[in-house]
This record gives structure tokens, sequence and C-alpha cells, in this order.
């Protein structure tokens, strides 16, 4: 079992209603360790509910305090099947200013296999947690006689590692800089570029004017004039005269 802290566990051993865990003095004694103490506590909670409907699914969530202390077990839909908004999941949260939470939701079939609605649920809300700075430490689903832990399977790390959500704006910044750096990188290279072509034509321009002077001094040998090299050469006259010396 993944521990969500080191210290030695506080497990629960009676149950506990959301109406005692939020004003029950005895509440402010327990803390949730690891997914094993979430479990002891919600397996009671879960077969209460299923006395009333055996036909729905529930979600709950569960509000630590900073040293994981309990604070607050707040039912926050039930249906079938039953899903949850960021709304539902952080608003008890954050009007009660707790560190963290805990999900916690069953699957009517029995069956703690996660699914694809499941995970993308918990990559939703972990990403808001993360947003107003009240993370989500695991996600449990839980029949009456086993659970599953998104943190023991290492799935809420894999989930976060892998999430398209981006509500820090983080990825922007990052994309910026790099579109910067692409920026500055084609410029240089549109100079390094424009210096080579400046380059290559005044070469070309040497070239020119060297080719054309041994013409002229070909033309000068056959005893043409100055003034038909320069009409043939494109040469100035004092050009022409130079190449006499």
């Amino acid at each position: 079992m993944h521990s969500y802290i080191t210290a030695d566990s506080l497990v629960a051993n009676r149950f506990l209603t959301a109406v005692l865990l939020a004003a029950s003095a005895s509440a402010q004694k327990i803390k949730v360790i690891g997914s094993r103490d979430v479990y002891k506590i919600m397996q009671e909670v879960l077969l209460r509910e299923r006395k009333v409907d055996r036909n729905k699914e529930f979600f709950w969530v569960i509000c630590l305090a900073e040293n994981h202390r309990l604070l607050l077990l707040e039912l926050v839909s039930f249906g079938a099947p039953t899903t949850a908004e960021p709304t539902d999941v952080f608003s008890f949260a954050l009007q009660k200013k707790v560190a963290k939470v805990i999900m916690v939701h069953s699957h009517r079939n029995e069956t703690t296999v996660a699914n694809s609605r499941d995970k993308a649920l918990t990559d939703r809300m972990a990403a808001v947690g993360k947003f107003v700075n009240i993370p989500v430490m695991d996600h449990l689903i839980i029949t009456e006689h086993d659970y599953f832990s998104f943190v023991d399977t290492g799935l809420l790390q894999k989930i976060v590692n892998e999430t398209h959500y981006d509500l820090t704006f983080a990825n922007i910044d990052k994309v910026l800089a790099e579109t910067d750096k692409k920026v500055t990188e084609i410029t240089r290279k549109l100079v390094l570029a424009e210096a080579e072509v400046e380059q290559a034509k005044k070469a070309g321009e040497n070239k020119l004017a060297k080719k054309t002077q041994e013409f002229a001094k070909k033309l000068l040998k056959k005893g043409l004039s100055v003034s038909e090299i320069v009409s043939l050469t494109g040469l100035s006259k004092v050009e022409v005269e130079r190449l006499k010396k």
C-alpha cells in the first residue's frame, strides 16, 4: 500500500458520516496515511448507503489538513452512473481552506477496474486541483469487499505526467520561449544567407572585372584604339589607359 505520508497511521475504527466528520471533535483526531485507511472508513459508509439504494453509484470527497488530519467527508453526487464536476469536488475544499483532497467513488457492477471515464475524470480533477493549489492525493474505486487506488498502482502519477490539461499556462511560456528561439535562429540564418549572397555577388563582380580587363589587354595587343576598347568592354578611358602600362 502506498503511504500518503510516512508517519504512523491512525485508522478510524467506527463508521463516520459526513455530519459527524464535519462536526465531531473526534473526527479531528483521524489521520489518513494511505489508501487502506481511506477504505476502512469508506467501506462502512458504502455499506450504509447500499442499504438505501444498491442501484446507484456514489461519489465522495475526503478533505484533509496539511498534516493529513481528516477534516470533512462529503457525498458530492450519486446516480446510475454518477459523475462529478470540479465545482462539486473543490467548492467545500476551498470554503474550508483544506490542504488536499481524496476522491472516492463506487461502481454498480462491483468491479474496481478503472475505466476510461474514471481516468478522464481523475485527469481533469488533478489539473484543477493543481490550479487551485489543492492537490488530489488519490482516487479510490471501492466495492463492499475491495478497492482500487490510483496512487498505489501508479496510475495517478502516469495520468499527471501524460495530462493534456495545462491550467497553469506553463506550457504557453515554454512555447513562447521555443518560438523566440526559433525566430532568433531563423533571423541568424537569414543574416548569414544575405552575407553569403553579398560575398558571392562581389566575387562575381571581381571575376567579371578581371576577365574584362584581360579581354581589354588582348584588344590592346591587337592594336585597337582606346576609344574602341572603351566601346567594346564598357571600361572607362582611364582604366584602359592604365592597362597599357
